[in-house]
């Protein structure tokens, strides 16, 4: 059912998504608009890589909040409206406020609409609408992350491994969720192309958590 208050949720869970961490952060405490820098987005790994793991981890935690915060506006709308907190309408619109957010990330009317790519504001929606798929994610990022030591080989497979999840794992009945999952994937194949070009050339940058790399 569509009314005032859910199109206003969904207004705000865009203006949410919409709220630039990575160059409000980088330009008032740095002095640096990191979308000029690096890879040129204003996302976590980015700030990671111009600005150093503090204002990163920062950042991260900050975009993860914003997904989160945005689908559970779900419960701020009221019974009446989305029905049952397990039912099919709660998940669709908990779905629908979750992508209103990463798109507010990706698109971000408050910094030119020049954003990241929504991986952490994406995370921060499964977190939300399935928490058992989200850690299996997080495990598989960080597997990933800590043999290759690349952050968007890492995020391309934790995508992967949320619809994988939910269908062969958790075995999520709701048919809305699992096409989210699959969207998911897409989502980061496209956010991710130049990404996947530069792995493929052997031209990735790499991350190192615990140790710097060594000095050629």
């Amino acid at each position: 059912m569509v009314t005032v208050y859910s199109l206003s949720a969904l207004l705000v869970a865009y203006l949410f998504g919409s709220i630039p961490t990575a160059v409000w952060l980088g330009q008032a405490f740095y002095g640096v608009d990191v979308r000029e820098y690096g890879s040129g987005n204003a996302g976590a790994t980015n700030t990671f890589r111009v600005l150093g793991k503090k204002a990163g981890i920062a950042v991260m935690i900050i975009d993860i909040a914003k997904g989160y915060t945005a689908t559970n506006l779900a419960y701020l709308i009221g019974m009446s409206v989305t029905g049952p907190q397990n039912s099919v309408i709660f998940v669709n619109y908990q779905l629908a406020l979750g992508v209103t957010a990463v798109m507010g990330h990706l698109f971000p009317v408050f910094a030119g609409f020049r954003g990241g790519k929504g991986v952490a504001t994406l995370f921060g929606m499964i977190l939300a609408v399935n928490f058992e798929a989200s850690m299996l994610c997080v495990l598989v990022f960080v597997v990933v992350l800590l043999l290759t030591k690349y952050v968007s080989l890492s995020s391309i497979c934790a995508g992967f491994t949320f619809p994988l999840s939910v269908v062969f794992l958790f075995q999520v009945s709701i048919k809305s969720e699992v096409l989210y999952g699959m969207v998911v994937c897409i989502l980061i194949l496209v956010t991710h192309q130049k990404n996947l070009e530069r792995l493929l050339k052997g031209k990735e940058s790499k991350v190192y958590l615990f140790k710097k790399k060594a000095n050629n």
